[in-house]
Parts: C-alpha cells; sequence; structure tokens
C-alpha cells in the first residue's frame, strides 16, 4: 500500500463556500440546512437537522467539493450550544453521490464527545464504525489512500496524531469530500463551526521510507462496529483475551504486555530470560497460566509455560522449532506447529513436558492448530490441497477433513468458547499458499459452524500478527485483533 506526502491544494476561492463547490441538504430533513462561510477567519458555520446518518440512508448538510485519487480534509470542530441529543455530530466526509444511501466514510465528532470512523462500504449497505479512544477532539482529519481511510485527532491544541485503525470503501472518481452536519434529532436544528479547513492532495511516498503503526482492536460479531483499544509507534501483535473477560495480552518486540479491555496504559508481564517472545502465546482454561514461544534460548522458538502473572518460564519443548497455538479443554495438553526434518506438522505435548506426538504427516505446511471448547477437534490450517484452507482432525490425529473450500488462503482458525462460530484470517489467492506474510490486505472471517455459512467481519492491512491466537472473549460475543499501517 503507498502512502503520502502533503501538498496543499491551492484552490480558487469562492466568496460563499470558499474552497468548496456546493452545499445541500441530503435525505429527508425536516429543516432546511445552511451555510455561512466567513472569509475573514475562513470558518464555516453549518446548520442542520436530520434523524441520522446511519443504518442505510443519511440525514444532514453537506458542503463538497468533487475530487479523486488521494486526498485528505481536516478541520477543527466545534458543536455549538447545549444540543438536545448527544448523538448530534458534525463530520469531515467522503462520499460517492449525493444520494442518501450513497457509499461514503467520514470522521464524526459527537455531542458526547465521542470521535468515530463511520462507513457505508457500498451504495445501500449498513453503516459500520471504528470508535476512537480519544474523546472531545478539537481538530479532526480524515486521510483517503487507495482503498483505504485512516482517522486522525487532536486534543486540546495538541498535534494530530493517528488514532489507529482503518476501514476500507472504494471509490470511484470522482467522489465528494466536504463537511456535513446532522442534528440526530429531526425536530431540531444544531449547529457547527469548521475552523482552519485544509483540502490536501496526497502524493506516493515509497514504502522503504515509511514508519509502522498498529492498532490493537476489538469487533463485536453482532454489530461488528470496531473499538480502538491501543494504538502505538511500536509493533503489536496477537492479542489474548484473559479469561475473566478483563484484559488483553499481547507481544510487542519480544515482549508480553497487558492492557485493560477499556483500555488504558499497558503494562510489562515479567517472564525473566525470555526476550524474544514471538506471536504464538496463550492462556490456559483455567486462567492460571501461559504459555509462550520464545527463541531466547537458543535461536530457535521453544515452548514454555509461567504463572499468568509472569515469571520465570519452564521449558516444555526441547526441540525446536516449536510454535504454540492450541491448549486442550481440560488443560493437559499443548497443541503446536514444529518444523521436525524439515517438515511443519501439527504436534501435541503434555502441559508438564515429555514425548511429542505427530498429529499430521502430509507434504507441505500444516499450522495453527487449536482445540474445540468440547475437546472432541484440532482445527488446524493446511496446504495439502493447493491452497492453504482450514482442516480439521481427532485430538489424536485421525479423521482429517477439510473445513473451507474457496479461493483464499485460510490461516490461524480459532473456535469461539461456545462453540458456534469459527474465526480466521483469510488472505488474498496472490499471497502463496505456505506463507502468512506482515503488511497485505487480509480478511477476519466468521463460519458458522451450524449452517457452514461465512461472513467478512473486518477488512484490514495486516496478517502475520493479526490474529495468530486465540483472541475471542469469554461470552463469545467479540474477537481482539491487530491491524497495521505504514505511514
Amino acid at each position: 500500500m503507498a502512502l503520502i506526502g502533503l501538498v496543499i491544494l491551492a484552490w480558487g476561492i469562492q466568496q460563499d463556500l470558499g474552497v468548496f463547490q456546493g452545499h445541500g441538504d441530503i435525505g429527508e430533513v425536516k429543516y432546511k440546512g445552511s451555510i455561512k462561510f466567513d472569509p475573514l477567519d475562513s470558518t464555516y458555520t453549518i446548520t442542520a437537522s436530520g434523524t441520522n446518518m446511519w443504518f442505510n440512508n443519511d440525514q444532514l448538510h453537506y458542503v463538497w467539493r468533487k475530487m479523486s485519487g488521494d486526498v485528505a480534509i481536516e478541520a477543527d470542530i466545534e458543536l455549538l450550544g447545549k444540543g438536545v441529543d448527544p448523538h448530534r455530530k458534525a463530520c469531515l466526509i467522503i462520499r460517492q453521490s449525493l444520494e442518501p444511501g450513497s457509499a461514503y466514510a467520514d470522521v464524526a465528532v459527537h455531542g458526547d464527545g465521542m470521535a468515530a470512523i463511520q462507513y457505508r462500504e457500498a451504495d445501500g449497505d449498513i453503516t459500520r464504525e471504528l470508535q476512537s479512544n480519544i474523546k472531545f477532539p478539537k481538530r479532526a482529519r480524515i486521510d483517503k489512500v487507495g482503498d483505504y481511510l485512516f482517522m486522525s485527532l487532536s486534543a486540546g491544541n495538541g498535534e494530530l496524531k493517528s488514532s489507529g485503525g482503518a476501514i476500507k470503501v472504494p471509490f470511484k472518481a470522482p467522489f465528494y469530500i466536504g463537511l456535513g452536519v446532522c442534528s440526530h434529532n429531526n425536530e431540531v436544528v444544531e449547529t457547527a463551526k469548521f475552523s482552519n479547513v485544509h483540502i490536501e492532495k496526497l502524493q506516493t511516498i515509497p514504502d522503504s521510507i515509511k514508519a509502522l503503526e498498529s492498532t490493537l482492536e476489538i469487533i463485536p460479531i453482532a454489530s461488528l462496529d470496531r473499538k480502538v483499544i491501543l494504538q502505538s509507534q511500536k509493533r503489536l501483535d496477537a492479542p489474548n483475551w484473559s479469561t475473566d473477560g478483563k484484559k488483553l495480552i499481547y507481544n510487542s518486540m519480544g515482549l508480553l504486555y497487558q492492557i485493560p479491555v477499556e483500555g488504558g496504559e499497558p503494562s510489562l508481564i515479567p517472564t525473566d530470560f525470555a526476550k524474544k517472545i514471538n506471536n504464538d502465546h496463550g492462556i490456559s482454561p483455567n486462567g492460571k497460566m501461559l504459555v509462550i514461544s520464545d527463541q531466547t534460548e537458543t535461536g530457535k522458538s521453544l515452548i514454555y509455560t509461567l504463572p499468568i502473572e509472569g515469571g520465570v518460564p519452564k521449558k516444555i519443548t526441547p526441540n525446536g522449532p516449536s510454535y504454540w497455538h492450541g491448549w486442550s479443554p481440560d488443560g493437559k495438553t499443548l497443541a503446536y506447529c514444529a518444523a521436525r526434518n524439515g517438515n511443519y506438522d501439527v504436534y501435541s505435548i503434555p502441559v508438564t513436558g515429555g514425548e511429542e506426538t505427530r498429529l499430521t504427516t502430509a507434504a507441505g505446511l500444516d499450522d495453527g492448530p487449536d482445540y474445540s471448547p468440547d475437546g472432541k477437534y484440532i482445527y488446524f490450517n493446511s496446504d495439502r490441497s493447493g491452497t492453504m484452507q482450514i482442516w480439521r482432525m481427532k485430538p489424536d490425529g485421525s479423521e482429517q477433513e477439510q473445513i473451507t473450500t474457496d479461493n483464499y488462503n485460510d490461516w490461524f482458525a480459532h473456535p469461539s468458547p461456545d462453540g458456534k462460530w469459527l474465526a480466521y484470517i483469510s488472505f488474498d489467492p496472490e499471497v502463496p499458499a505456505n506463507l502468512h506474510p506482515t503488511n497485505k490486505d487480509v480478511m477476519l472471517r466468521l463460519l458458522n459452524l451450524e449452517t457452514n455459512e461465512t461472513k467478512i467481519i473486518a477488512k484490514l492491512f495486516g496478517g502475520q500478527g493479526s490474529m495468530n491466537v486465540p483472541s475471542w472473549s469469554p461470552d463469545s460475543s467479540r474477537l481482539a485483533f491487530v491491524s497495521y499501517r505504514l505511514k
């Protein structure tokens, strides 16, 4: 994905609309909206009614200009007055058309302080959102880079900073970019002021000079409305959800950290000598132990266990490389991927250590084993069919059967604790079947194990590190994952 340099456009200024070309109401608003542009201080004051900008149609007042290519718009945003509805919103908006059901993406600042990217991926589709963990931003920005949309926010008088996460909307040129207001109550009008408005045309910069950003996110499988938990300039990987539902555990730069599910400051989990932990780690079914895959000792990944609060790791697998992926529901057995004699297969071993058991023998790569919550199956991914697909087998390796059959390369299947869903990550067919690289366009998908129906729950820039390990909430309602950005 190509990112950007910034060139501020030298627009011809219109006396009434400043940098914009037109304005008007969208949808069935009860009261006609209006805009006032003050050329002395370049502010836009917009008044509007409207029921909402949600579901499959919108009501708002919108001031816009047509553009194409990679662009950005930013502004200081102030909702005026006390307001009637806490969900009244002032937005920086990119729309495919001026129709109420148009595909769109916006950065919406709400009356209650919430800021989010809201989007409709296609005309007439349902609106989704990605909530920031920053409240009451003073300034906001939305960047369109290819099909990705990014949000940046500033609190107080601080600088604009990436708020984490990204969504995908495939806009066709030309599209509309501008400012919008919705009262969220069609019986009233609300007013917002936009100051220091800048529209920018974005230039391509080589990937080699970009920096990586990581975002730890949570997604409810019912609404698919994502929420940012942590945004970092460091690489974050592979979140686990604690069995009490209160914390997320992830690895970063060879170490383990934990963070409250609501967000906040991460804290280091002490792991003694283990300083090269990779993104294959997890939590025991009773919530008392951690398992890690670490390569400090020999340079090859080995599997260790330690107390959930941290401590000195105990070696379980003397042979490497070994990469942990699953813990049996009774807590007695670990399942993992290991390379032995040049071939990667699925193995199991008692959690106390001992002799390992080879469970798969197919040529190629078998990886990512994870137990079903009833302990009857181990799900894993295998490229034995020519593409990487999800398979399952009995815990002793018998009765191996293919579960997914599509053109994508499917990795890291994780059954939900209630046994109803299988979450996994899919790479495009162009990615070699035996690789799960970083920095790729991927999909998070859910398979209903009762109906065999599959749905996409998120499209993101990620891959390796996004969802390698079990990351379900204990109640099976949410998933945690990591997305990335090259900036």
